[in-house]
């Protein structure tokens, strides 16, 4: 099955879902060509030199091979031709070699090349990260010797949390960082699931790292963040020796076969500091938020290739008669259950991109100054990261669901993109943590102000939206059960903090669920407005959006606002099977 880059999706999302064009009013050298032009190129290289890899990766994959890891057969070539393309720099800092285009548009970019390979696309989504953490707060000497390199693609950048016994605690974090006296660190100690923690890919790996020194604070509070080059970098900029880290084996896992995740040994490694001692978590922050906006990204790119390959399959596959046009054998599209299948799985992509994109443009505007942005970004991120990669397992099943038996054969395809989709929701922290920053931090931005912006402006599109009344009344009433749902989280938890975070996974789905639908009605609104040929199809989409997942947002509601009550009576031993 090849992949079809949808451009024009993406820049329908990016223009109408996610209002770029205010950043077109605002950067320099964003504009309507400029955008065409970056989509049409990437959806060339990912469609003619990543799709192809594919399945190159997962049957191959990565392979450990006497103390180092090797890429899967064709990767090393074809991201040698990804970095020479600027592909890595689109959105970094025009100073350090970047183009200094949006990152929605980035983010648009990484949508086609996670699609084409999510496995590729892993290694240069965290160099991203780590390019995000080094402008925030690199030294002088970081960002002068570091910056350049991993812009270019030259060098690819990591990211190292978790530890053995850690797991999502990462104030039980233990590697340890031992002064050199001459204001340098010795890292010893275990990372584990270290995404392209090795490969062959690139002459350089800057690994960002979490860990303790002695004498530091208990809990997140002691822990800081280092910088530990694969090979020691010198004041030139020259690679000089291999440092002391290494991958000590690489997983074995249900998918992205070709992206090898590292165990990685640090034995006295040399290590410099970013930023302040004991502000590492925070300073990881800003690598973590951009990783979850992009892995937000990766459950719509999966869905999006599953759903292509199911719809193709639904109109080769025949089989049985068809209700609507009586043809035998007909071709499975002409069911009505598979056509609600494949309507849902197109309402669900095209909401979860507009979501993931309009969160881009808001970090975009945030950067420029605009508070009321920021808090839109920090209230999007996590549902952006756990909605999406839900979605995408949701998407990628149904892909398994359309092609019955053969679904669940390997030959066709079909099972790779549910494995390989089956991560997202537990990377850069599990989506019930997602949810649990939800209800903990992010209703209660600025006293409440961000929830009720977000709300007021989906207020605005249901009273534009005159031509499509029953999208209007669902939605509506999607914000009604969101707003109690939210408000009720708000209140309980001062008196029963155990309460809202019982209900954190079902108000996260109605937020999601609820933004999801204001996407496509927004889209419907624009579309018709512009008379664009897509507005019969929007229209229809959102319709079927507003009756089959907007209609059960009540009882999502009612599900948030349930209380922990049967949770705390439902003990291990109660739970325990007879």
């Amino acid at each position: 099955m090849t992949y079809v880059p949808p451009l024009r999706d993406l820049a329908f999302s990016l223009d109408h879902l996610a209002e770029a064009g205010r950043l077109k009013e605002l950067l320099a050298g964003y504009d309507d060509d400029t955008q065409s032009a970056v989509l049409d190129a990437a959806g060339r290289f990912a469609r003619d030199v990543l799709a192809p890899l594919n399945r190159i990766g997962d049957e191959t994959g990565a392979r450990y091979l006497n103390g180092t890891v090797q890429a899967a057969p064709g990767f090393a070539q074809a991201y040698r031709t990804f970095a020479e393309a600027g592909w890595n720099g689109l959105a970094a800092p025009v100073d350090f070699g970047g183009q200094g285009l949006p990152r929605a548009l980035s983010l648009a970019v990484f949508e086609m090349l996670h699609s084409a390979n999510m496995a590729f696309g892993l290694c240069p989504m965290l160099t991203q990260a780590a390019i995000e953490v080094l402008c925030a707060y690199g030294s002088d000497r970081q960002r002068s010797l570091y910056l350049g390199k991993l812009v270019s693609g030259a060098w690819t950048g990591t990211m190292n949390l978790t530890e053995p016994q850690a797991g999502s605690d990462l104030a039980s974090v233990r590697l340890r960082a031992e002064p050199d006296g001459d204001g340098r660190y010795r890292l010893s100690g275990q990372k584990i699931f270290i995404t392209w923690g090795d490969h062959d890919m690139s002459e350089n790996i800057v690994h960002l790292v979490l860990a303790r020194v002695a004498g530091a604070p208990e809990g997140t509070k002691g822990l800081s963040l280092f910088l530990v080059p694969k090979r020691r970098v010198n004041d030139d900029g020259s690679l000089s020796a291999a440092n002391a880290v290494s991958a000590m084996r690489i997983e074995e896992k249900l998918g992205i076969h070709g992206s090898p995740t590292c165990t990685m040994l640090y034995d006295g490694a040399d290590a410099e500091l970013v930023g302040a001692p004991n502000q590492g978590l925070a300073l990881m922050f800003t690598m973590m938020n951009a990783a979850r906006l992009q892995v937000g990204v990766e459950g719509v790119a999966i869905a999006e290739r599953a759903y292509q390959q199911a719809l193709a399959f639904a109109r080769e596959r025949r089989q049985g008669r068809s209700v609507w046009t009586g043809e035998y054998p007909a071709p499975i599209v002409d069911h009505p259950d598979v056509r609600r299948m494949l309507a849902l799985m197109k309402a669900r992509i095209e909401a979860a991109r507009g979501l993931c994109l309009a969160t881009g443009v808001a970090a975009d505007l945030a950067r420029a100054g605009d508070e009321r942005a920021r808090l839109r970004e920090e209230l999007f991120t996590p549902i952006a990261k756990a909605w999406s990669t839900d979605m995408g397992v949701e998407v990628a099943s149904l892909g398994v669901q359309m092609h019955g038996g053969m679904g669940y054969i390997e030959e066709t395809g079909a099972a790779q993109h549910y494995r390989d989709a089956r991560i997202t929701p537990i990377y850069e922290g599990t989506n019930g943590i997602q949810a649990i920053d939800l209800v903990g931090r992010k209703l209660a931005l600025a006293d409440g102000a961000a929830l009720s912006d977000l709300f007021a402006d989906i207020r605005a599109t249901i009273a534009a939206i005159d031509t499509l009344p029953g999208v209007a009344a669902r939605l509506s009433d999607a914000v009604v059960a969101a707003e109690t749902a939210t408000a009720w989280l708000r209140e309980t938890q001062r008196a029963n903090p155990a309460s809202p975070l019982a209900g954190a996974t079902p108000c996260l789905t109605l937020l999601g669920d609820t933004i999801g639908g204001w996407m496509l009605a927004k889209g419907a609104l624009a579309a018709a407005r512009s008379r664009d040929s897509s507005s019969p199809t929007r229209a229809a989409l959102a319709r079927f959006y507003a009756g089959h997942v907007l209609a059960r947002t009540p009882g999502i509601a009612a599900a948030a606002m349930a209380g922990d009550d049967d949770l705390r009576s439902l003990t291990p031993d109660v739970l325990t099977t007879a």
